[in-house]
């Protein structure tokens, strides 16, 4: 959705499990694949929700041109050793960590969203971004996981 006040702000809502761009194998014939398996569908989700987003505010065809302000927000899954037991299953034991501070990496979640939205049309290459904030959260019980990206064009002064 656009920013009412900054035609040139932009805000997109992935669904699903956020995966890394992590390293890549060499495969024979100067061919390289992604290690992860993951990490296709979750670019091409970001792909469609900002191919989506971009057809919605009339900016297919017309990504966003010079420096870019990304700002992306990760919701993950807790894992299910962070709840209780019994009656208790649906509780957040109180020693559960409150951010998830171990893996995935959020510098190479970010790196698979960039390429989702360089993919999706949003800019026409990640290089523009010169500025990126990128945090990871757990989801409520009553929240997807994916991430929400807001897109900003900053001005060149």
């Amino acid at each position: 959705m656009a920013d009412a006040v900054n035609p040139g702000v932009v805000h997109i809502r992935v669904n699903g499990r956020p995966a890394p761009q992590g390293s890549k194998r060499h495969v024979g014939n100067g061919r390289m694949i992604e290690m992860s398996k993951a990490v296709g569908p979750w670019r091409e989700a970001v792909r469609a929700e900002t191919r989506s987003e971009m057809w919605i505010l009339g900016r297919v065809g017309k990504p966003l041109d010079g420096p870019v302000e990304v700002t992306i927000l990760f919701w993950l899954p807790r894992p299910r050793s962070h709840y209780g037991t019994g009656r208790n299953q649906h509780q957040v034991k109180s020693t559960a960590p409150r951010r998830p501070a171990g893996r995935p990496d959020v510098d190479k979640l970010a790196r698979a969203v960039l390429d989702g939205l360089t993919m999706g049309g949003a800019f026409a290459d990640d290089s523009q971004v010169v500025t990126l904030t990128a945090q990871k959260r757990y989801v409520g019980s009553d929240a997807a996981v994916g991430c929400t990206i807001k897109l900003a064009e900053v001005p060149d002064a």
